[in-house]
């Protein structure tokens, strides 16, 4: 058996990139099949139901439930302001009455003679989904959403915090194994997103938001930066709400490692274009990469072969394990038998070489991950 599955990260100079963009309930779908559409364009909307807040009118006013209706100045489905009094007794000979207002603005929707409740609801919540990248509606989805098609580089990253955000590319960072710091972060870079090298400090991260920075894309992170800006731990939970004020995208892990050369490199051949990026992670069940989509206007894709998530000799990967973890090797012979490993555990092993020093070594192959050209 000369491959294995193993799990896989992308980083292609050009490919045919599908996005999905789908309401959370249904609504209204703006385009058709066919038409172009910026990143920043608005697809679909709908809006969400506002809040409910109860009321017991029955306790305030100190009457039976099946009587609140004789003191209520509004009617199912009135509106109302916060504050306006929508209850009031008649008091003995005018003097001592008893005036309700309302809690919240927005919609009288249920009144109950039963339990003497009240219900308002909030306005309701507008909600719009955007292209994120720029491209061509492949397929529409009626009142749910759209498939946006465009050619694009793309790189995924191994973690990442913050939404979908999108900007033109900066590079700041002279090499790979740079780190960005504080003072490479300059107010020029106001609505940017910046590219890093080995490690962006915590420094850096705070400043990049004073500046207004949109995003960040660099190589590594170190833990205890990354819970000191976000004010508490992670832990394994799902990323991409973050309000932070920045996406962050990680491309090879935590602590100080040098961004793959080329990813770096494909980086730099982007400059300045229009770049998606989105920091939503998840590494348990149903796993989300975070992402770089940068769109090739103009550029073609001819049909392409179903990628294979397999191992090859000559493919490229990046070890996720312990002491050599986040270096990328090439794989040099795929050993078809289980071997002994320390732990004195079979299993299936992968002969690699690392790019930078040229050392050949054996590892298990659940401590590797396929980088797909």
């Amino acid at each position: 058996m000369a491959s294995v599955y193993s799990p896989g990260l992308k980083v292609v100079a050009k490919t045919n990139v599908h996005k999905e963009r789908r309401l959370p309930m249904l609504g209204d779908v703006h385009v058709k099949k066919g038409d172009v559409v910026k990143a920043e364009q608005v697809v679909a909307s709908t809006y969400l139901p506002g809040n409910v807040t109860p009321l017991n009118l029955a306790n305030q006013l100190g009457c039976d439930p099946k009587e609140i209706n004789d003191f209520l100045k509004k009617k199912t489905g009135d509106n109302v302001e916060k504050g306006e009094m929508i209850a009031e007794t008649p008091g003995i000979l005018g003097f001592f009455k008893t005036r309700i207002n309302a809690p919240i603005g927005g919609l009288v929707e249920t009144i109950s003679t039963v339990t003497g409740q009240v219900i308002f609801r909030e306005p309701p919540i507008p909600v719009e989904v955007l292209s994120y990248v720029d491209g061509e509606i492949e397929e529409v989805y009626p009142g749910e959403g759209v498939r946006v098609l465009t050619t694009a580089s793309y790189i995924q990253g191994i973690f990442g915090i913050g939404p979908e955000v999108i900007g033109p590319l900066e590079i700041v960072a002279k090499n790979a194994a740079e780190v960005l710091d504080a003072p490479a972060i300059i107010s020029a870079h106001i609505g940017k997103i910046i590219v890093g090298g080995s490690l962006v400090t915590a420094e850096a991260l705070r400043k990049a938001v004073d500046c207004k920075v949109k995003g960040i894309v660099v190589g590594g992170i170190d833990a205890q930066d990354l819970k000191e800006f976000l004010g508490y731990d992670l832990g394994v939970a799902i990323t991409g709400t973050e309000d932070k004020g920045i996406t962050v995208v990680i491309t090879e892990g935590f602590g100080k490692i040098e961004m793959a050369q080329k990813t770096f490199d494909l980086l730099v051949s982007c400059k300045g274009r229009k770049t998606s990026i989105n920091g939503a992670t998840q590494i348990r069940a149903g796993v989300i990469r975070p992402e770089v989509v940068i769109p090739l206007p103009g550029e073609k894709v001819g049909k392409e072969e179903v990628l294979k998530l397999g191992m090859a000799v000559g493919g490229m990967v990046r070890i996720i394990r312990e002491p050599r973890f986040g270096e990328v090797a090439k794989i040099v012979s795929l050993p078809e038998k289980p071997q002994m490993i320390p732990t004195e555990a079979k299993v299936r092993v992968v002969e690699i070489q690392l790019l930078k020093s040229g050392e050949k070594f054996v590892l298990p192959r659940a401590n590797v991950e396929i980088i797909e050209e």
